[in-house]
């Protein structure tokens, strides 16, 4: 049997990823860039937005990242691409619609091309809640860097034939 996971040491120069940024609600998603970034430079990745290893996408908001976030896989330079968004709940449905298309959309892409896609948008019913969740209690920006290393390590094993 033959077991295949994911690790969090690498090799510094060994992915490359992208970072696919919605502008909207940028209060949140500035901080889920910050807490990115940090996860990935104390992994041994080069994020700063003059280097090679990270390439930086801001769009206008979630609904949009998912376009943006394919046409980045299909170029095959990245091994994972991290989605970060926020959608917060207000008063009409237009949550449910951004939410659900942007959740959709991101997941398919990872279907579609084989590239890992992280779904880092936040979906809230506050302002109060994103602010959370993007570094007053906790910054998931942290975790979704975390997911994009562990899968772009797990599908280089998974494919060692094709390296990136």
């Amino acid at each position: 049997m033959t077991v295949f996971e994911g690790t969090f040491t690498h090799d510094p120069i060994a992915f490359k990823f992208a970072i696919v940024i919605a502008r909207f609600n940028d209060l949140v998603t500035d901080k889920l860039v910050s807490s990115c970034q940090d996860c990935l430079k104390r992994h041994g990745v080069d994020a700063d937005p003059q280097g090679t290893q990270v390439d930086y996408v801001w769009v206008p908001g979630s609904f949009e990242v998912p376009l943006v976030a394919r046409q980045l896989a299909l170029t095959e330079k990245y091994d994972a691409i991290i989605c970060l968004g926020a959608v917060i709940r207000g008063q009409t449905p237009h949550f449910d619609y951004v939410a659900s298309e942007a959740a959709k959309g991101i997941a398919a892409i990872g279907f579609q091309t084989g590239v890992p896609v992280i779904f880092g948008i936040l979906t809230t019913d506050t302002m109060q809640q994103a602010l959370e969740r993007a570094g007053i209690k906790s910054n998931h920006g942290w975790h979704y860097a975390l997911n994009a290393l562990e899968m772009a390590s797990l599908m280089r094993q998974l494919r060692p034939q094709n390296p990136r």
